[in-house]
C-alpha cells in the first residue's frame, strides 16, 4: 500500500480541506483502499491489472463525494430569510437528489417535493434545494432523509405547516436481492396544519401530480 502523504494528499484533496486528524485520516484511508483491494480479490479478480490498480483511490473518492453533507449543518440554508406577506402555499416540487443507502452502500435516486404554507418568513428557493442535497449526501434511509427536510423547515421557517413528499428508486432492491427494477419507493412527512387538515394534503398533492 502507498504510504506516501503527498501522493495521497493529490489523488484525494478532500481528505486535506481541514488540518484536524491528517494522520489519523491517511491511516484509515490506507485500512479502507486495502480493504477495496481485498474485496476485488474476493470477487474473483486481480487487484494489480491494468482498470483496477487505481479503483481504491476512486472508490474512497467517490465516497467523500457521496457524504459530502456531513460536513455541513443543512439546515442552516435555510436561515437566510424574508418577511414576506404571503400566506398561502409554497412548494417546490422535483428537487433531483442522489443518496446512498446505509444498509447496502447502494445508491437511491429520485426526487423531492417540498411544501410549507408561511408563517412570517420565507426563504430563497435555491436554499430549499441545497439543504435537501445536504442530506441526502449521507449514508440513509428513505424515511428518515424526509424527515429530515421536514424538521429543518419547521425549524427554522416555523411556517404554519410543513409537507414532503420523497420519490425514488433504489438499486439495493432495482439492481440486486429482489431485482425488481420497475419498483419505486415514496415516503411523506407532514407538519403543523397538514397533519390536521386533509384538504391542505390534498391541495399539496394534486399540484406535484399535474
Amino acid at each position: 500500500m502507498i504510504t506516501d502523504m503527498k501522493l495521497i494528499s493529490e489523488k484525494l484533496p478532500d481528505l486535506f480541506a481541514d488540518s484536524v486528524d491528517i494522520e489519523d485520516k491517511i491511516e484509515k484511508s490506507e485500512y479502507f483502499m486495502e480493504g477495496i483491494r481485498h474485496l476485488i480479490e474476493i470477487c474473483g479478480d486481480h487487484p494489480d491489472r491494468e482498470g483496477l490498480e487505481e479503483t481504491p483511490y476512486r472508490v474512497l473518492k467517490a465516497f467523500l463525494e457521496y457524504t459530502e453533507g456531513y460536513k455541513e449543518n443543512p439546515a442552516e440554508h435555510l436561515e437566510k430569510t424574508f418577511h414576506v406577506q404571503h400566506k398561502e402555499l409554497v412548494l417546490v416540487k422535483d428537487i433531483e437528489f442522489y443518496s446512498m443507502c446505509e444498509h447496502h452502500f447502494a445508491p437511491f435516486f429520485g426526487v423531492a417535493h417540498v411544501g410549507y404554507l408561511p408563517g412570517t418568513k420565507i426563504t430563497g428557493l435555491s436554499k430549499i434545494g441545497r439543504m435537501v442535497e445536504g442530506y441526502a449526501k449521507r449514508f440513509q434511509v428513505q424515511e428518515r432523509l424526509t424527515n429530515e427536510i421536514a424538521d429543518a423547515i419547521e425549524g427554522v421557517l416555523e411556517p404554519q405547516g410543513t409537507m414532503v413528499v420523497v420519490e425514488a428508486k433504489h438499486m439495493c432492491m432495482c439492481g440486486r436481492g429482489i431485482k425488481k427494477s420497475s419498483s419505486s419507493t415514496t415516503t411523506t412527512a407532514v407538519r403543523g396544519v397538514y397533519e390536521e387538515r386533509s384538504d391542505t394534503r390534498m391541495e399539496f398533492l394534486s399540484l406535484i401530480n399535474r
